[in-house]
């Protein structure tokens, strides 16, 4: 799938729920009961960015595929894919690469480009984490000074507020079409 430069294309599944207000550049797929609030950012400068089914994306939250930070452009594109059933609260800012399911980014929350989200895992309220890591399932980061524990359980989906907001959004602002199957 190759794109050129300033070219945006954006693919939003039947269900989703995107507000025209919200700011979508570059290659996205957007899955299925995914809820994209007002003023939420998704960048994809580096390549393509796929969102699964059924997440939850914030006011003023940031997710961005941009390129390395050593300046230099790679032929290559780098693809950005984030799972099903996460969690994007307002303010929150991503760079990783591959977040799993069931993940939570808190309030202002940020992950480096080089953190692997697997499933379950929670970064708490102001946390930022860019180590070059792997989190293990169910890991929770909380507090000032980022303290780490894994979790018997994994975060519940967020679907009721889902629902809710599937309802309410169209009533109070103006949506981007889903793409017609062909």
């Amino acid at each position: 799938m190759s794109t050129t430069p300033g070219r945006s294309s954006v693919k939003i599944a039947p269900g989703a729920v995107v507000c025209l207000e919200c700011e979508l550049k570059g290659d996205i797929n957007i899955g299925s009961r995914t809820v994209i609030h007002p003023k939420a950012r998704i960048i994809a400068d580096a390549g393509p960015i796929i969102i699964g089914e059924g997440n939850l994306i914030e006011e003023q939250a940031e997710i961005i595929n941009r390129f390395n930070e050593n300046g230099g452009s790679s032929p290559n594109q780098t693809v950005m894919i984030i799972g099903s059933n996460n969690v994007f609260e307002v303010g929150c800012y991503s760079e990783a690469l591959n977040v799993g399911d069931n993940n939570i980014l808190e309030a202002k929350a940020r992950l480096g480009r080089h953190t692997q989200l697997t499933n379950g895992c929670i970064i708490g309220a102001m946390c930022d984490v860019s180590s070059h890591e792997i989190l293990p399932e169910n890991t929770v980061i909380y507090g000032a000074s980022c303290e780490r524990r894994i979790q018997s359980e994994r975060p519940p989906p967020q679907t009721l507020q889902l629902d809710f907001l599937t309802k309410i959004l169209p009533n109070y602002h103006h949506l981007k079409k889903p793409n017609r199957a062909k």
